[in-house]
């Protein structure tokens, strides 16, 4: 098979390269946090960025290994790696704590596969998540507190 691109279109896959390695653990400034099922394929495409017109995107380190350069990391992906983490970040805590306040009022865990919840549960949660978001979207963090030992 032969696959063919232009410099911008390869320099957008070093993108996706860069953005996809990112969600799953790898991190520019610590090479050692490349997650061995991509790491082969992760310098191949890095490797290949000089043949296609993008050997500014790309950085070698002393044991000859390719990683993204900060003119491929910043800018839009840092920007979309930015957007992402904020928006993991807001649905996890209204998830969360959503699920928390209906374990309190059901006095029972609310996560587990052998019993779903019910459909009356999941409007429940969806009423409480929906509040969290109301009160995040107008108040960020400012409004949330951790009560050291528990409730207050």
């Amino acid at each position: 098979m032969k696959v063919s691109f232009t410099a911008k279109e390869y320099a957008r896959l070093l993108e996706l390269a860069h953005l996809g390695l990112w969600v799953a653990g790898a991190r520019p400034d610590d090479p050692g946090t490349m997650p061995a099922r991509y790491a082969d394929v992760a310098e191949k495409a890095f490797g290949l960025a000089e043949t296609f017109g993008c050997a500014d995107l790309v950085e070698t380190d002393v044991n000859g290994q390719h990683y993204a350069a900060e003119k491929l990391t910043s800018g839009p992906p840092e920007k979309v790696l930015t957007d992402f983490t904020a928006d993991v970040f807001w649905n996890e805590l209204a998830v969360r704590l959503a699920e928390r306040d209906l374990q309190a009022e059901l006095g029972q865990p609310v996560r587990d596969e052998r019993n779903p919840f019910t459909e009356a549960q999941e409007e429940r949660l969806r009423l409480i998540e929906e509040t969290y978001w109301r009160e995040f979207e107008a108040h960020g963090t400012d409004h949330v507190f951790v009560l050291r030992g528990g409730q207050g």
